[in-house]
C-alpha cells in the first residue's frame, strides 16, 4: 500500500480499491516515514514504553511481595 502511494497513485483511490479506513492508510504512511518499520514495538513512543516497563516491574513487585507474604505465614 506505502509502494502504491509512493510511487504517485491517489491516497483516495488506494483507500477506496482495498477497502481500507482512512485512518489506518494515514497510520501505515506516517509509520513507514518515521520508523520505516510497521512492527508495533519500533513504533511505540517513549511514554508507551516507560508504561510497559512499569507495569513489568509493578507485576514482579506484585509477585515478590506475595512471596514474602507467604514466607511471613510460615514462618509465624
Amino acid at each position: 500500500m506505502v509502494q502504491l502511494y509512493e510511487t504517485g497513485k491517489p491516497r483516495t483511490e488506494i483507500v477506496k480499491k482495498y477497502d481500507l479506513t482512512p485512518s489506518a492508510f494515514d497510520k501505515w504512511i506516517q509509520q513507514h516515514k518515521t520508523t520505516g518499520s510497521f512492527e508495533e514495538n519500533d513504533n511505540r513512543t517513549p511514554e508507551q514504553e516507560e508504561l510497559i516497563k512499569l507495569r513489568q516491574e509493578t507485576q514482579k513487585l506484585a509477585m515478590e511481595n506475595g512471596i514474602l507474604k507467604q514466607a511471613a505465614l510460615i514462618m509465624a
